[in-house]
């Protein structure tokens, strides 16, 4: 499924976060959202996934506007992984997963045998089969984040929306996460902090800085040192990967700018009283 972002505003808190963003995804490729800290990676994505209405601007799947969608026919075709979700769930996890397939026709009454078949599938999917019998509060910062994506498989959408998927992951789950993400044949927009893994795995890159789209393209095209060095205030030194050719990003400091800014600030705050 088609993903078209035109001139998309959206805010939070009364604040606006993201201003004129513009991207085509095409259908079962990867989009990958970088940029720093407070770049509103998490803001854009909210309003892709039609959790938060956007301030301005228009989001469309395959053609057809996200606000002329139900809740229930959004829920068909997108699927939300975010940064927030309680993590005192004492629901147990097979049954959190079971969650996702609520629009498929799941009410309050038994799970079909379809059900749960796709959702201890999931799970099997990526690695959690063990985890279904316990509680979803008493499991670490990684198996969450495992079962949470199971869940959002669970629903079984053509485009999945996930907000740092790879979060408190070991490097070896990462991997398998992103490489599951690859194989999934869906639509994926999905934020990453991990500059070389999202090379790696995004067919195209699309960088936020202060809320604006400021670089977009595949990745060999969009990162380089000078983005490296503008956006994110590191100096690095890019290598060609012995096996793939692929450019490997370095990181060696932080911009001089940048630390004298804080030292200077730092210098500041030493001399001011309180009174």
């Amino acid at each position: 499924m088609r993903v078209d972002i035109e001139n998309l505003a959206a805010s939070r808190g009364g604040r606006r976060v993201v201003t004129d963003v513009s991207i085509s995804v095409p259908s079962r490729s990867v989009l990958g959202l970088l940029g720093p800290n407070g770049s509103g990676k998490s803001t854009l994505l909210r309003a892709l996934a039609g959790i938060d209405a956007p301030s301005a601007g228009t989001v469309s799947y395959d053609g057809t506007a996200l606000t002329a969608l139900s809740r229930r026919q959004v829920a068909h075709r997108v699927a939300v992984m975010t940064q927030e979700h309680s993590e005192e769930f004492e629901i147990p996890v097979l049954e959190l997963v079971l969650l996702g397939r609520i629009p498929h026709g799941r009410g309050f009454g038994r799970d079909s045998e379809h059900d749960l078949a796709v959702a201890s599938d999931a799970l099997a999917r990526v690695g959690a089969s063990d985890l279904a019998g316990r509680a979803f509060s008493q499991l670490s910062g990684g198996e969450r984040q495992r079962v949470l994506f199971a869940r959002a498989l669970a629903q079984d959408t053509p485009v999945l929306v996930l907000d740092e998927p790879t979060n408190h992951l070991d490097i070896a789950h990462q991997l398998e996460l992103l490489d599951l993400v690859r194989t999934t044949n869906r639509t994926v927009l999905i934020a990453l902090h991990d500059l070389n893994l999202a090379a790696r795995f995004c067919d195209t890159i699309g960088v936020l800085d202060n809320g604006h789209l400021v670089a977009w393209g595949t990745p060999e095209d969009t990162l380089d040192t000078d983005l490296l060095r503008s956006v994110f205030g590191v100096e690095s030194t890019a290598v060609a990967h012995p096996d793939s050719g692929q450019s490997h990003f370095l990181f060696d400091s932080r911009v001089r700018g940048d630390i004298d800014d804080i030292d200077n600030l730092g210098t500041a705050q030493k001399g001011t009283t309180t009174r």
